[in-house]
């Protein structure tokens, strides 16, 4: 594993950019699964703490190219689980599966598009956001508890998603977008909710 993999290049941009610290190395805790299969991040609560494993396919870890758009979002998916359960951890809060996968759709718009390092144009968010929301397909059925809470997920980020695009494209005061991004970050369940209901 090399200091320059995918997964802890995108580790690096979401610790800089939510200001956080203290958050361990992804690299010890990345898993190789077979290609076909998909993103898995496993949590075991021990005595000692919490154990993590970031399962990715093998393909995505350290790519030959670039990766295809599915692709690049199960690695940032991934990362965005591991950030977000470490910090957690080590402020001994509490998390949900809905948190996570929220964050998980908030984090890849925010990489994809509002932290790059070049400005996205108002074409270019709104079909990143089409992309990641609108034209998204899912592995778990409509009616299981996983299919509700990823589409659920997905309608809240949409919904924040819109709120951030305008912001960004006004760039009136990008400190102040990036203080939201950060509250919504920290923010438990409850009050990410109300975020994202009330963009």
């Amino acid at each position: 594993m090399t200091r320059s993999s995918l997964p802890r290049r995108i580790q690096a941009r979401l610790v800089q950019y939510y200001g956080l610290e203290d958050v361990p190395d992804v690299g010890p805790f990345l898993a190789m699964r077979d290609e076909a299969e998909r993103e898995r991040v496993l949590v075991r609560e021990t005595d000692e703490g919490i154990e993590l494993r970031v399962e990715l396919p093998r393909d995505t870890i350290e790519p030959d190219g670039p990766l295809s758009f599915d692709r690049l979002c199960q690695v940032v998916e991934g990362v965005s689980h591991f950030v977000l359960i470490a910090e957690r951890a080590r402020c001994g809060l509490p998390i949900t599966l809905l948190e996570l996968e929220l964050q998980a759709e908030v984090d890849k718009f925010v990489l994809l598009g509002v932290a790059r390092s070049t400005r996205c144009s108002a074409r270019a968010l709104a079909e990143l956001r089409c992309r990641l929301f609108t034209t998204a397909r899912y592995v778990d059925e409509r009616d299981s508890e996983a299919g509700q809470r990823y589409r659920l997920a997905s309608r809240l980020a949409w919904q924040f998603a819109c709120a951030i695009e305008r912001d960004y494209l006004r760039a009136t005061a990008p400190h102040r977008l990036r203080e939201a991004l950060r509250q919504f970050f920290r923010a438990g369940q409850t009050t990410k909710l109300e975020l994202a209901l009330a963009a």
